[in-house]
């Protein structure tokens, strides 16, 4: 259960660092309305993991969830690039997200 709340938190980090983004630097009201609820979900979930799983692991696959989402929402809905200097650190962060996971699983 802690890994699956691990997982959802960090797809709300997907979600908020959207809205972060598209507040643009909390200027705008209504992304910065959005980004604030879900960073503290977010942080939540986390923490309600880490009752039952290791920081370091817990964190480093929350970090990653969330930085290889943010990579590929800006890529699907911002126009951001998917060079191949962009995917392949990616795709190795992913890899050694899932690596950890499954060493702690």
């Amino acid at each position: 259960m802690a890994w699956l709340l691990i997982v959802v938190a960090g797809l709300v980090e997907v979600a908020w660092a959207l809205a972060l983004k598209e507040s643009n630097g909390f200027s705008r009201l209504t992304p910065t309305l959005v980004f604030v609820p879900l960073y503290l979900l977010s942080a939540l979930l986390l923490g309600l993991a880490f009752k039952s799983l290791p920081v370091g692991p817990g964190y480093a696959v929350w970090v990653g969830i969330g930085a290889v989402g943010s990579v590929l929402a800006g890529i699907i809905f911002l126009n951001e690039s998917a060079e191949p200097r962009t995917l392949l650190p990616v795709t190795l962060i992913a890899v050694g997200v899932l690596w950890l996971a499954m060493s702690e699983a």
